[in-house]
């Protein structure tokens, strides 16, 4: 056992090293490789990741009204160990939090500057901003992270299978074939999609702060500041991961919840309320409406390619660090009260979020618009410099994307401990302490070298084989469930 553990540590370890020195030594090599691989695999096989995240929603939608559904991820008698609160924000916190931050203002601008099938700056350009943001944030990440999250849940909680990503194949292959070979390649193809994901989050997320803090405070953007930044949410978020999940992770991501909650609210305060309310309804009907026209997967153009496509591509690639996390905090849950949990909760979180910051910008005029999506980092606060209180959104802003950053950063070091130690649900902090030290110093390292944007592409086309991965694991939970169902009846 104790080799495995060494072996899946070793080798994932190597494998992340000889990636991240090709991308320093030979960036441009690296550059034309990686960029060549994702055009191929967008341009040939778009339909696929297309098809896959939509069969993503199908099937968590049949799992959860199907007779299933009642079935615990545990012992038929276990109980839920958090809270709803804290259950969602933990999720919610290792899901998506920074990304909404960053994104919830830019975004929306862009689709709105620039739409396809519209002129730009009309009311239907309005329309398509808010319906492809609910898009690229709603239903479909988090039915993503949802196959692979519950798939583990009920292996590990239900079943008493190691919590790695290999033990979902157990009911397809056997649980011999998942100790062997195979096994181990789907752990640690597991564990470099995620500290190469989180790794280039991690790294964006710190330019946004300097950025922030250059654009409020004059604070230069450099090296050394963001090295000052690295350096500050490690210790905090490593201080963190060796208290552990009870008084770690869990009391940072109820902290999310509460600043970004009253975010949220300060913004449908001071904003124009009744357009937020307005854009939300209308985005939503027009979602609802949009999710059947995206069945379809042939025929995209290019800006789904360069939007929607590649956003699902992302949202695959940090699956197993997503999944694995969502898993090890839903012991005691129903299938369907899972699903509808990790499904409709956030997606709704998201809606809220980019229908009151989205609206915000979007009411500010075309001139401020395309001022602000000059540069995404700073979008947010270009925004908030002509709204009231502007000036404090924006340091709470600040303060969110640090706490997002921290639980970003506690959740994937506890996650990998878990990948690496054959799926120990408590992993040594020596193991994860040597993970949090690895992801900061990746992201410092490819900031300084300009190779954030390289590592993104590099973990997008992990993302190809693990699109394959999930769709096998739909198959392997089905194939559980209906034993589990056919023991019962005998």
């Amino acid at each position: 056992m104790k080799k495995k553990n060494k072996t899946v540590f070793y080798v994932s370890l190597f494998v992340v090293i000889i990636v991240v020195l090709w991308a320093l030594i030979f960036p441009t090599n690296f550059e034309t490789k990686t960029n060549s691989t994702l055009n191929f695999l967008v341009e040939k096989f778009g339909w696929f990741y297309l098809t896959t995240i939509n069969l993503f929603i199908f099937f968590c939608i049949w799992i959860a009204s199907s007779k299933y559904g009642n079935i615990k991820l545990g012992p038929d008698d276990s109980k839920p160990k958090y809270s709803y609160i804290s259950w969602f924000a933990m999720l919610f916190s290792a899901g998506m939090g920074i990304g909404l931050v960053f994104w919830g203002v830019a975004e929306p601008l862009n689709h709105f500057i620039n739409p396809i099938g519209v002129e730009g700056g009309t009311e239907a350009a309005k329309s398509f901003a808010m319906t492809k943001s609910f898009m690229h944030w709603g239903l479909h990440p988090w039915a993503n992270y949802s196959v692979l999250a519950l798939s583990l849940a009920y292996m590990q909680f239900r079943m008493g299978k190691p919590s790695l990503i290999s033990s979902i194949f157990i009911p397809l292959i056997g649980e011999e074939r998942v100790k062997g070979k195979i096994g181990k390649s789907i752990d640690v193809l597991a564990i470099f999609a995620t500290v190469t994901g989180v790794a280039t989050s991690l790294g964006l997320g710190t330019l946004q702060i300097n950025s922030g803090l250059n654009y409020l405070f004059n604070i230069p953007e450099n090296t050394l500041t963001q090295l000052l930044i690295v350096v500050a949410v490690t210790a905090i978020f490593m201080l963190s991961t060796a208290k552990g999940l009870d008084k770690g992770m869990k009391v940072l991501s109820n902290t999310n919840v509460i600043i970004a909650g009253t975010l949220l609210v300060f913004c449908f305060i001071i904003g124009p309320t009744l357009n937020i309310f307005s854009n939300l309804g209308n985005g939503l009907l027009a979602y609802t409406k949009d999710l059947f026209v995206e069945l379809n997967p042939f025929g995209k153009n290019e800006w789904y390619k360069d939007w929607t496509i590649f956003y699902w591509a992302w949202w695959i690639s940090w699956a197993p660090f997503v999944g694995t996390f969502i898993a090890r905090i839903s012991r005691g849950r129903t299938i369907r009260e899972f699903v509808i949990g990790v499904l409709l909760v956030p997606s709704l979180i998201s809606f809220l979020w980019f229908s009151a910051f989205g609206t915000l910008g979007i009411d500010t005029g075309m001139d401020v618009a395309k001022e602000a999506i000059i540069k995404a980092e700073t979008a947010f606060f270009v925004i908030m410099k002509y709204q009231s209180f502007g000036s404090l959104i924006s340091m709470a802003a600040i303060v969110l994307l640090g706490t997002f950053f921290i639980t970003s950063a506690d959740s994937a070091t506890f996650v990998l401990g878990m990948m690496s130690s054959n799926g120990d649900l408590n992993p040594s902090t020596r193991r994860k302490l040597t993970w949090g030290v690895i992801q900061s110093a990746l992201a410092l390292s490819l900031m300084v070298a300009g190779g954030l944007e390289m590592l993104q592409t590099a973990s997008i086309i992990v993302a190809f084989p693990f699109a394959i991965v999930m769709v096998f694991a739909m198959v392997s939970m089905t194939k559980a469930l209906k034993n589990e169902r056919f023991s019962k009846e005998q």
